[in-house]
């Protein structure tokens, strides 16, 4: 039914395919753009998450705990705002790019806020404005990538962005360490600099990035069929669940509520559950990097550069593995990242102490999010109608960073009252269940190449 509702779709406004070969899976300008703005404001934030774990635990002397709550703020505060960031950029029918440049202009004044913080109260205020910022810019931006792209090169687009936005993550922490090295109040002019990659960030934002929200390229489930067409796809037989979303009207004015309504979708509540399930048991990158320095002993002024693995690594697989995404299905790859990070968490409850496990395990760890980021906004733009395209990834972000929230407290509590490796295992049997509860849950809709001929 799908495969022929597709085809009956595209003999019908053959104007509204892209053509076929190069210009048909050639990556959309907006999402090029897009990639830029968050190469360079993964540079400035990047640079201040490298240093950020030394700063707080060795030069303010905070406890397991202290970080783990000021790392669940960091992580995940941004869920608070993330459905009102959707929830704006849908209103009006052309605030994408408005809500995300509010959002980025937010984190880069709080770059230097950081320099007159001290406590853990007005750190965790200044780490709470600058996730706000966050959350705010993450859905409007996922939509207009999303909007910009055919169903069958979603993924692909999606992993061209997040390698762009990973090779800014691969320069930040290379930034801190040149930085931390050559001058002698090393995180002040960390913080300073970070600033000002962060304004010219927006700056590129505000010059580059189109303001309309339009997709550049008319997909297949987002084209609005006419009334005739409507009647005949109408009469083909179907199940009534698949055509009561086909043919579900979205409002006019998206509101808060039919945001939240999406859940009532099958494939959407689906993908939520399934990403909170799994952020549950995300140990946040931070608790990584402490429990690789506390294994092998690296010296402080090394610790900047454990991040290069992870982006490394992330930035060589994201696109090859959302082109994997659109082949195999977006579950799949999905499932295989959460397979990966199980397997760094092997290896550091592992006695191998050789000099090749900080390699291993920082490998694994950027595989996992090349195969989960990107590829589960993919997956999740399938089943959510143009119009309530940011605030509906929004829902799904909010859920899975929700759950990054409760597990960076859990993390740093479980750290402080048992020790590193008995947080660090129950970190993995839960991921362990969290994965074959998510393999059970999982989506079953047609992948975007089942749907879309070629």
């Amino acid at each position: 039914m799908y495969v022929a509702d597709s085809r009956a779709a595209a003999s019908a406004e053959p104007a509204a395919r892209p053509p076929a070969g190069r210009r048909g899976t050639a990556i959309a300008p907006t999402v090029l753009a897009l990639g830029s703005v968050s190469l360079i404001t993964d540079v400035s934030s990047e640079m201040v998450t490298a240093v950020l774990p030394l700063y707080l635990v060795a030069g303010l002397g905070l406890s397991p705990l202290g970080f783990g709550l000021l790392d669940g703020v960091y992580n995940g505060f941004s869920a608070l705002v993330r459905l009102v960031g959707g929830h704006f950029a849908d209103r009006g029918g052309g605030r994408h790019k408005t809500v995300a440049l509010f959002g980025y202009g937010l984190s880069a004044l709080c770059k230097p806020l950081l320099l007159l913080a001290a406590t853990l109260p007005t750190i965790g205020m200044v780490l709470a404005a600058d996730r706000t910022g966050k959350g705010l810019r993450t859905a409007p931006r996922d939509a207009l990538i999303s909007l910009s792209s055919t169903p069958a090169t979603r993924g692909r687009a999606f992993g061209v962005h997040r390698a762009m936005d990973t090779t800014g993550a691969l320069l930040g922490p290379l930034a801190a360490f040149l930085i931390l090295r050559a001058t002698t109040d090393g995180y002040d002019a960390v913080f300073t600099v970070s600033f000002c990659v962060a304004a010219l960030g927006v700056l590129v934002l505000l010059l580059f990035v189109p303001r309309r929200h339009e997709a550049e390229r008319v997909t297949a489930e987002d084209s609005r069929p006419a009334p005739a067409q409507e009647t005949a796809e109408v009469s083909h037989p179907a199940p009534a669940q698949e055509t009561a979303e086909v043919s579900h009207p979205a409002p006019a004015r998206p509101t808060l509520r039919s945001a939240l309504a999406l859940l009532r979708r099958r494939e959407v509540r689906r993908t939520t559950v399934c990403a909170l399930l799994l952020g549950l048991a995300t140990v946040s990158d931070s608790f990584i990097y402490l429990l690789l320095q506390r294994r092998l002993g690296v010296p402080d002024q090394w610790f900047a550069l454990l991040p290069l693995g992870t982006a490394a690594a992330f930035l060589l697989l994201a696109a090859p593995l959302g082109r994997l995404a659109d082949r195999l299905g977006s579950w799949r790859v999905f499932l295989a990242g959460h397979a990966a990070l199980l397997a760094a968490y092997g290896l550091l409850l592992s006695p191998w102490h050789g000099s090749a496990l900080p390699y291993a395990v920082l490998a694994l760890h950027g595989c996992f999010y090349a195969a989960t980021d990107g590829v589960l906004m993919a997956a999740a733009s399938t089943a959510i109608p143009q119009e309530l395209r940011s605030s509906g990834l929004a829902v799904v972000q909010t859920g899975q960073a929700l759950a990054r929230f409760v597990c960076s407290i859990g993390f740093g509590a479980a750290w402080t009252a048992w020790g590193d490796r008995t947080a660090l295992g129950a970190a993995t049997v839960a991921l362990a269940a969290g994965a074959a509860v998510a393999y059970a849950f999982r989506p079953t809709a047609p992948t975007p190449a089942e749907v879309v001929p070629a």
